[in-house]
């Protein structure tokens, strides 16, 4: 490979990890608690 697609492998590379480690420290500083909440109320069928 020549030198410019490692500088561009090594770049993606980066994106991709540098990516997934910013959304899982965003997600462990404020975590999405949407999961906790309770289901809205089924209205009955008469």
């Amino acid at each position: 490979m020549n030198p410019e697609a490692l500088i561009m492998l090594v770049v993606a590379i980066a994106l991709l990890w540098g990516g997934l480690v910013a959304a899982a420290m965003n997600l462990f500083r404020r975590p999405d608690r949407s999961a906790n909440d309770e289901a809205p109320p089924v209205a009955e069928v008469r």
